[in-house]
């Protein structure tokens, strides 16, 4: 028996989602029904992915129809956290595109409602099933690279046009969005980072907002961090950089590696650096230096897919352990992204775990102060291909 899947928000990625299933990219899946408050949306998948497609006009109306077995959740960020809980606690298995929410606090409570739950939780990280990513990650579990030192991610390649953050009402804002790069591009990014070299012990931020938009969020960023281990990173972003790059170097004392253009590349002493430096006598001198080019194999652009497919699977056989990503490793990218504001926003250092209740306020304050006015303007639903 197929599985049966919702989709709340069907705009660009809720489409995406949408074509891919009705297309069978999605082993064992079925499109079934779609919820959006905007009639035209409904109208527009209605004739995309035909009449026997049920639409509902709220998420509260799809809930009640028990049409489906799992929903996927397409919306603006605020109302990922709510949506997931209440999807949780009407019977069904979800999965919820990045962020898992704007703000600490509320997806700490999405986890414990989905820790208590009996039904599946997934968050789309689809960057994680990319074949570069996943043989980066084979490279540090197997100690490839020793002890990590250094990390350095430049992330400047999500370049966007005002005509970009024109499209929606709730895009770059306070109240709609929660916040502009680090909210909307990145989460995939800083959750790839986490992933690779885990959390750190506390964040040092600068943020500017609108620097390069006519926004009132953050469009270009710069954080240092530091972990428990002594190691330390620093993470660059903006959507203001044409041509960006798009670059992540990880230094331990064995190897390097660098993540460029979709290639990995090692570069391994051949003898690890910290005995190296205890042991030359020669005073100038450093570790011989092979470079390798890892080969990555076929590379299928269906990560989506991918992670659709795996939360069917672990659906139907009951078995977390299929997914790509569990729902409740949103929080660990989220913390990151909340940290870097936070320490902006208090031109300090901010150390981890977050002070939760001080960025909500500081968050609160942000939309309640705001005098910033968006014209919208309506290029109807955009093409998303090449943006994630």
């Amino acid at each position: 028996m197929s599985f049966r899947i919702g989709i709340i928000g069907i705009g660009g990625m809720g489409s995406a989602h949408a074509q891919a299933i009705k297309d069978g990219k999605v082993k064992g899946a079925t499109l079934v029904a779609v919820a959006d408050i905007d009639p035209e949306k409904l109208t527009i998948a209605k004739e995309k992915f035909g009449d026997d497609l049920q639409c509902f006009n709220s998420a509260e109306e799809l809930f009640a129809a028990k049409c489906v077995d799992g929903i996927t959740i397409a919306t603006p960020h605020y109302f990922h956290p709510p949506l997931t809980i209440a999807g949780l606690a009407a019977g069904y298995h979800m999965l919820s595109e990045k962020p898992a929410g704007v703000y600490t606090q509320a997806v700490r409570e999405v986890n414990e409602a989905a820790d208590k739950s009996d039904k599946i939780y997934a968050i789309m990280f689809n960057q994680r099933t990319n074949r570069v990513h996943v043989k980066l990650k084979e490279l540090i579990e197997k100690g490839h690279l020793g002890v990590i030192k250094r990390s350095n991610m430049l992330i400047t390649n999500w370049y966007r046009s005002q005509s970009y953050y024109d499209m929606g009402g709730w895009r770059a804002t306070w109240a709609g969005e929660g916040g502009g790069v680090l909210m909307n591009q990145c989460p995939h990014n800083l959750d790839l980072w986490q992933w690779f070299c885990g959390m750190p012990k506390r964040v040092r931020a600068f943020a500017h907002c609108g620097k390069w938009h006519d926004i009132e969020v953050e469009d270009d960023v710069t954080a240092y961090v530091e972990y428990e281990d002594g190691s330390t990173g620093v993470f660059i972003t903006s959507t203001g950089d044409s041509p960006g790059t798009n670059r992540l170097e990880i230094n331990g004392d064995k190897a390097k590696v660098v993540l460029e253009d979709g290639k990995l590349t090692l570069y391994q002493n051949q003898q690890p650096e910290r005995e190296f430096i205890k042991e030359y006598k020669g005073g100038f001198g450093s570790p011989e230096v092979w470079k390798i080019d890892i080969p990555i194999g076929r590379m299928p652009n269906q990560e989506h897919c991918i992670v659709l497919e795996a939360w069917v699977d672990a659906c139907e056989n009951d078995d977390r352990t299929k997914l790509i990503a569990a729902g409740q490793e949103g929080i660990h990218s989220l913390t990151l992204a909340n940290a870097m504001m936070l320490s902006a926003w208090t031109d300090d250092w901010v150390d981890l775990p977050l002070d939760e209740d001080l960025y909500k306020k500081l968050l609160d304050e942000k939309v309640k102060n705001s005098t910033f006015v968006k014209e919208v303007k309506d290029i109807g639903i955009a093409d998303t291909t090449g943006t994630y």
